[in-house]
């Protein structure tokens, strides 16, 4: 999964190279941005938010109890309903596309050009939550069934067809008068349609092929599944957990709008850069143990349900803190090697590494959650989670009062980020004091070792990013990156060094 997730995101990366080099920061790029972020936002809540978080514990429960033959009925109903639901959906969207990035970025109204790009942008890709939710429905399946595989190839497909959009679609549309960035936007429609074929096959390999019903009968008789109805209750709360985490990200990119042109874009950037952790760690963690904690719950193993939850916080504390560190004493090398070429500017990169660093301040938290939130889920306790949420969502506005007169686009990171350590704190005393979760014995030496080999990383890593200039190299392309390359090799050398001397044993941590 993980090895997997690491191709998704260097694509990604390659994918946000370009597009930093061929348009940089500006009204424009803030308008993609924002139109990009609102499929997004409907499909986080129908797609890997509110519907996995409900759809997943619910499948490998009524797997585990009832057999295969009701999971399969199970399926195809919900595929009947979710289809219907995503078509009315799409319209209203694509109606109310003015309306809707109104509310998301009303501050692009700064430049008319911005505000109308964006508009046309969110008409064209708005029927991009239809594709994912499918993708989300086929990753759900996949996932329960122990194939991970194709639903973490399944991102890369939009890397490649954003890649190709920048490389040589904008090229293409200047040539024939139209906006280059609207290559970004057809870019990621055909990069929705092929990440839903991809899945396809693996579904009919299982025999788990959706059939989805168009008749008012087969939507009534989808709707009579007591299957089906518990995934809706599910959903409600879990919809209003994932809306919080939106709603906040709505705030944030509503205030960064209104600040100077180009922020909404290095917050962008530098949550593309964030995604690369958190994905790798957080998201393959959770997409993995979610069914199989699901699974142990409703076999009543709690002994097995407590120890997957301690495996994968060891493993996001052994990955996450190094990570946190080499994010807050190295943005600005990782950002100029990544981003610094063609129309991204010094000032652009110096701007990006502040909003990078707030986020990298939340980076444990951000993480912890993926590993934490599924141990309600798979409870299916959803509401717990969804109450944590509204309240840190109103420290995190409170703090964005404090920070952004002072800090500006970055203390919108940076309250993120002290938000996220809330989140997960709460979530963790929540799970011990139900009594879900038991540490296993060893915790403390653990950390002292972990913290001690984190420590001696900043000290390299500090070093290494005054030690030479970077955005100057921006002439030697390849030297930067071979540098940074040597140094990230030196600093994992490092750390993982410094835990064997304190005597971790890895290949007995990773074998639990």
């Amino acid at each position: 999964m993980s090895a997997l997730t690491l191709v998704s995101r260097i694509t990604g990366l390659v994918r946000e190279l370009l597009i930093a080099s061929t348009f940089g920061a500006s009204a424009l790029t803030d308008a993609f941005n924002v139109a990009f972020r609102i499929p997004n936002l409907f499909r986080r809540l129908f797609a890997e938010g509110a519907f996995s978080q409900a759809f997943v514990p619910v499948l490998a429960s009524t797997r585990a109890q009832h057999g295969e033959e009701a999971t399969r009925q199970t399926i195809d109903h919900v595929a009947t309903l979710l289809v219907w639901v995503l078509l009315l959906t799409c319209i209203v969207g694509v109606a109310a596309a003015p309306v809707l990035v109104w509310a998301m970025a009303s501050g692009l109204k700064q430049d008319p050009r911005g505000f109308e790009a964006a508009v046309f942008m969110t008409r064209w890709m708005f029927p991009y939550i239809g594709f994912m939710s499918f993708v989300a429905l086929s990753a759900g399946v996949l996932n329960t069934w122990k194939r991970f595989a194709v639903p973490a190839a399944t991102p890369v497909l939009l890397n490649l067809s954003m890649i190709v959009a920048a490389w040589w679609g904008a090229p293409f549309f200047a040539r024939h008068g139209i906006e280059p960035v609207y290559a970004l936007a057809a870019g990621v429609m055909i990069g929705g349609v092929l990440q839903l074929g991809l899945q396809i096959p693996a579904l009919l390999r299982l025999g788990l092929l959706p059939e989805i019903g168009l008749g008012r009968s087969s939507i009534i008789a989808a709707w009579a599944d007591p299957a089906t109805q518990k995934i809706a209750r599910l959903m409600a709360p879990a919809m209003l957990g994932v809306s919080v985490a939106q709603i906040s990200l709505l705030i944030n990119t509503q205030i960064a709008s209104h600040l100077v042109p180009g922020s909404v874009s290095w917050l962008t950037y530098a949550d593309r850069l964030m995604e690369f952790p958190t994905a790798l760690l957080g998201v393959a963690l959770g997409v993995v143990l979610t069914p199989q904690l699901a699974a142990a719950k409703a076999a009543n193993d709690n002994d097995r349900y407590s120890a997957m939850l301690d495996w994968g916080l060891r493993l996001v504390v052994l990955l996450a803190v190094p990570c946190a560190v080499a994010l807050l004493t190295f943005s600005r090398p990782l950002v100029a090697v990544l981003y610094h070429y063609g129309a991204f500017t010094d000032h652009d990169v110096q701007q990006t590494t502040t909003a990078l660093m707030g986020y990298g301040a939340g980076l444990i938290g951000l993480i912890a959650i993926k590993v934490l939130a599924p141990g309600f889920y798979a409870s299916q306790d959803i509401r717990t989670p969804v109450k944590i949420a509204v309240v840190v969502l109103i420290i995190t506005q409170l703090l964005n009062l404090a920070l952004v007169p002072v800090l500006k686009h970055a203390g919108l990171a940076l309250a993120i980020g002290i938000g996220a350590l809330i989140n997960a704190l709460w979530l963790l005393v929540g799970l011990r004091r139900k009594g879900s979760y038991t540490p296993a014995p060893g915790w403390g030496v653990y950390s002292l070792q972990v913290l001690a080999a984190s420590a001696l990383l900043a000290v390299f890593l500090m070093w290494a990013s005054s030690a030479f200039h970077w955005t100057q190299l921006q002439a030697q392309g390849l030297t930067r990156v071979g540098l940074l390359v040597l140094l990230l090799a030196g600093s994992a050398a490092i750390y993982f060094g410094a835990l064997w001397a304190a005597g971790l044993k890895l290949r007995h941590l990773i074998r639990r």
